[in-house]
């Protein structure tokens, strides 16, 4: 079973994506901030990763940079509310960038095809 590693500090927005992806039959972690999502890489290795940007503490491209340190083959999916990160040159080592909305059908679709 492929595991993936939510990180978002809206936990209503971790309780969405691990009810949909686990109904998608993946295993789900979740991450409430940077901090804890790299705690988490610690004892566990994920197939793939979404990460929001705006954050507490550490925000999303620092956290995006740290892992991609520790594993630089680990997909990240950036799942933010704001466009504007789109442009940050930190945010194009990720696979790819979803806008969140209320539709699940684009996140859903490149998880798949990221992950096959």
């Amino acid at each position: 079973m492929k595991k993936i590693l939510v990180v978002d500090d809206e936990e209503n927005i971790c309780m969405l994506y691990k009810e949909e992806l686990e109904d998608m039959g993946y295993s789900v972690t979740t991450a409430l901030d940077g901090a804890s999502a790299l705690a988490a890489m610690e004892g566990s290795r994920f197939d793939l990763v979404t990460l929001d940007m705006r954050m507490k503490g550490m925000d999303g491209i620092e956290t995006l940079r740290k892992m991609k340190e520790k594993d630089n083959a680990l997909p990240v999916i950036i799942s933010s509310a704001y466009e504007e990160y789109k442009n940050d040159f930190g945010s194009w080592c990720s696979e790819a960038y979803i806008v969140k909305s209320a539709d699940f059908a684009s996140l859903r679709d490149t998880i798949k095809k990221i992950l096959g």
